[in-house]
């Protein structure tokens, strides 16, 4: 699996850079967005059975670059998200009256 650190031009190679661009600063709506945002529950059950054969062997080419596809998606999500939080904590913490 390919999915260590995204260099190539791909679609989600060019997506990453602008994602992780500092340039622009997330808004907090923006921000609360994306830490709502999740992997609808089919494809969590197709990441799981590609991860399950993954760990048997017995993935083939094209589900192997279906898992990556996976693997780069939650890598910019996650990113997005570390971001998120960055930005919200203190919005979390409960005040204490």
């Amino acid at each position: 699996m390919s999915s260590q650190v995204l260099t190539a031009n791909t679609e989600s190679a060019m997506l990453a850079r602008i994602l992780q661009s500092d340039e622009q600063e997330l808004t907090l709506d923006a921000a609360r967005y994306w830490l709502s945002v999740k992997l609808p529950a089919s494809d969590q059950d197709r990441v799981d059975e590609l991860s399950a054969k993954a760990r048997a062997g017995s993935l083939t080419e094209a589900e192997s670059q279906e898992l990556d596809n996976y693997v780069h998606v939650g890598f910019l999500l996650g990113t997005m998200q570390a971001k998120a939080r960055r930005l919200l904590p203190t919005e979390s913490t409960p005040t204490t009256e």
